[in-house]
């Protein structure tokens, strides 16, 4: 923006020389002020700082590296969509890298590892202009083909600095990988197979829904590589959002 500022001009002025008609010539000069455009001044940047806490809920599923995204108005996942590339590798695979290079992110953190059941990490994520700023979190369930749990989307420009806001968040099926529980299609301890991840092929419903659940081999699924210890409840995970500046 610009600004109209009145100058009492030193080096820039504006003369006129007028000979006067009577008496002894005399030449006056007059000195008019002139309206010139200078520019506002840049506002200090203000830093907007939060503490993102997540608790693993569940009894025996661990929780991927938490991928925490500051991002525009749009959405990581919402139920009935489509999973993008990003969501999918973390879904099946738990590597949040692609997710936190999302095209619409602001600022990205990742947890520095997995979270075992009843553990929590926090994290904190910076941003400098909360105006258009959402959170997401998400995380998947390793011990699951593609389930994951997380936050889409929650407007953060409502906290005042030492304001929390909690929540439950409930796990989700990213559509993309039949829930087959079957060896050498999980990634998470109860399989461990090196094979076990990311995989191009869809082959599931082909959009988010809640997830139903596991089914074990402990209920007479005979291929399964879990057992009813890896069953879930819901909510599987809580986040604690912090603003700490």
């Amino acid at each position: 923006m610009y600004q109209l500022k009145k100058l009492p001009l030193v080096t820039l002025v504006s003369s006129v020389l007028l000979l006067a008609a009577c008496g002894d010539d005399k030449i006056v000069e007059v000195i008019k002020e002139v309206e010139v455009e200078v520019p506002a001044p840049v506002p200090t940047p203000v830093d907007f700082s939060y503490e993102i806490t997540v608790t693993n809920l569940t009894n025996s599923q661990p929780l991927s590296p938490v991928a925490v995204i500051l991002h525009k108005q749009s959405h990581v996942f919402s139920v009935g969509g489509i999973a993008s590339l990003e969501l999918e590798q973390m879904a099946e695979g738990g590597d949040n890298s692609s997710l936190l290079n999302w095209g619409f992110a602001l600022a990205s953190t990742s947890g520095a590892a997995p979270i075992g059941p009843g553990a929590s990490e926090t994290m904190m994520i910076t941003i400098q202009d909360v105006s258009d700023a959402n959170l997401s979190v998400a995380s998947m369930l390793v011990n699951t083909n593609d389930g994951f749990s997380g936050l889409d989307a929650w407007n953060v420009s409502q906290l005042a600095v030492g304001d929390s806001w909690i929540t439950n968040a409930f796990t989700y099926d990213a559509g993309t990988e039949a829930n087959t529980e079957a060896t050498g299609t999980i990634p998470g301890p109860a399989d461990g197979s090196e094979h076990a991840g990311f995989n191009t092929n869809r082959n599931d419903t082909g959009y988010i829904s809640m997830h139903p659940g596991v089914v074990s081999r402990d209920d007479g699924l005979s291929t399964s590589i879990l057992t009813q210890a890896h069953k879930f409840d819901n909510p599987s995970v809580r986040i604690k959002v912090t603003r700490i500046e």
